[in-house]
């Protein structure tokens, strides 16, 4: 048997940062990894051809560039090989009357495509954008702070201090406004408030969600403010960067290695068995980067009790599916909207909020949506280092879809059942990038379709094919994730914690909850 002080179960960058930072402080540290490869959600491979090297899941590392987590130790992590590459032009979204709108880092540039579309809203965007600076601390403060803790209360009476009520008053109306409410209070122009709007499909939030503005209005300013930016190579950099770092720290990674069961020990979490019969013992702590529902329901066995924390467990509802469409390329698409599109790190496909209501309600009704929502990435238009010189990969988020079918919206595919459907509505999903950049089907060289059955399978966090591992909807964000009362990563399973996507603050490449938990494991 092997001893350490703590076991990670899953190799994903919010296991990785709990891993690093227990062992900088001195704790010997295992990781071990069901697949072969580490990563989790954050993977690039070569799923079409030789050479073509595309993001499996996550595809945007501002989250992660932008951490607490990568603020203390950017530099070893740079020393281990991580890179970076700015993405100037952020986002556009694409209409169907032949225009766009965009947002990049030339706030003048940014400002002149709001213009032409109105001129209150020009000067409503730059109104908030002063405002950001007042706002961002408090916001990005609780985002960074346990659930509930001293230092969320702490940055709550910071945001009185400096505002009084009406700061406090802004912020909770924020956080708890839909995307519709809030862009409705700031803007008139329908394309402005659609390109917005977009994000929110990102978290689970159609346009009338509440809870569901705050992600659109931050991902609008940090891009103005400062840029997106994507991995070097793939967005594996900061995984291939955080596992060496880890090595040569003498912390302990197994891939291939599934965990069969936590172990207990007179009634506390004691280390994990792997599916070969090894038992690796955690002296302190057991802590799973796996989704906290998967955690109980295949590796904390029954014995261990937990038997309300179970139910609520059962009732952590994942967030609609999404499908990935990998495309080798000869060239990039040629957006009718205009060629400057082909500079953007994303470009939305979502013209409007009436279409991104409807397909919400198709995929949660079990439909296969008549017009999914699109996210198209165009790594290669800023790192040419992914694909042969002169070819391009596309990355395409089919979003809002139904883990389970039980018809199509169209009432054109039969099939009801993700491997027999998923070509036929990857056909589907293409045929509407075509409307808006024709010709874009003859440059595909090859491709390869994630179904949510295919991204479940990967990665068994991923329940369903939510890429969120769960909703972020206000039921079950903030205080109530993973479990009201156990939002602080510790389970009643003595000596058992959990962080990941499933636990605050959720989603995203930020390792927000990973780093929480080490720091709090070490003190």
């Amino acid at each position: 048997m092997d001893h350490f002080d703590a076991v990670v179960i899953g190799a994903g960058h919010n296991g990785l940062a709990a891993a690093i930072d227990l062992t900088f402080k001195g704790w010997r540290v295992a990781v071990v990894e069901r697949a072969a490869v580490p990563g989790g959600a954050v993977k690039t491979q070569e799923v079409t051809e030789p050479g073509f090297r595309h993001d499996l899941c996550a595809m945007n590392l501002s989250m992660f560039a932008g951490s607490a987590f990568h603020a203390t130790y950017k530099d070893v992590l740079a020393e281990h090989g991580l890179a970076f590459v700015p993405a100037p032009h952020c986002f556009a979204s694409v209409f169907p009357d032949g225009t766009h709108l965009g947002v990049g880092t030339d706030v003048a540039a940014t400002l002149a495509g709001i213009r032409a579309l109105s001129d209150e809203d020009a000067g409503a965007w730059q109104a908030m954008l002063d405002d950001f600076g007042r706002k961002a601390p408090h916001i990005f403060g609780l985002l960074g702070s346990p659930m509930p803790s001293a230092a969320a209360l702490k940055v709550v009476w910071k945001a009185w201090r400096a505002g009084g009520w009406p700061m406090l008053y802004d912020l909770g109306r924020l956080l708890l406004s839909s995307p519709r409410e809030f862009l409705d209070d700031h803007f008139a122009s329908e394309k402005l408030k659609a390109t917005l709007a977009a994000w929110g499909l990102h978290l689970d939030f159609a346009p009338d969600v509440a809870g569901g503005a705050l992600f659109p209005y931050l991902e609008s300013m940090t891009n103005q403010l400062f840029g997106m930016v994507i991995g070097k190579g793939g967005a594996d950099t900061i995984i291939r960067a955080m596992t060496a770092l880890f090595a040569a720290k003498g912390g302990t990674l197994l891939l291939d290695a599934p965990v069969a069961a936590i172990e207990m020990t007179g009634g506390k979490a004691s280390g994990v068995r792997l599916a070969d019969g090894r038992v690796l013992a955690a002296r302190r702590a057991v802590i799973s980067n796996v989704n906290p529902r998967v955690t109980f329901e295949r590796l904390v066995p029954a014995a261990a009790g937990a038997a309300d924390y179970r139910r609520a467990l059962g009732k952590f509802r994942p967030g609609p599916a999404a499908m990935m469409i990998h495309l080798a390329m000869d060239d990039l698409p040629d957006w009718s909207a205009g060629a400057a599109l082909r500079d953007y790190a994303y470009v939305h496909i979502a013209p409007d909020m009436a279409m991104m209501n409807r397909v919400y309600s198709e995929a949660m009704s079990g439909l296969l949506p008549v017009e999914p929502a699109l996210v198209v990435g165009q790594p290669t238009t800023l790192d040419p280092s992914r694909a042969p010189a002169g070819k391009h990969v596309l990355w395409v988020q089919v979003r809002v879809l139904p883990a389970q079918i039980r018809g199509d919206a169209a009432g054109v595919i039969t099939a009801t059942n993700w491997d027999e459907a998923k070509e036929a509505y990857a056909d589907r999903a293409l045929a509407i990038i075509e409307r808006y950049a024709p010709g874009t089907r003859a440059k595909v060289r090859s491709r390869a379709v994630l179904s949510p059955a295919d991204l479940e399978a990967e990665n068994p966090s991923l329940i369903g094919g939510d890429s969120l591992s769960g909703s972020h909807h206000l039921a079950q964000n903030f205080l109530f994730r993973p479990v009201a009362g156990h939002s602080r990563y510790k389970t009643p399973v003595p000596n058992l914690y959990v962080c990941g996507a499933g636990t605050w603050p959720g989603a995203g490449t930020g390792a927000g909850s990973g780093y929480m938990l080490a720091k709090m494991l070490a003190r």
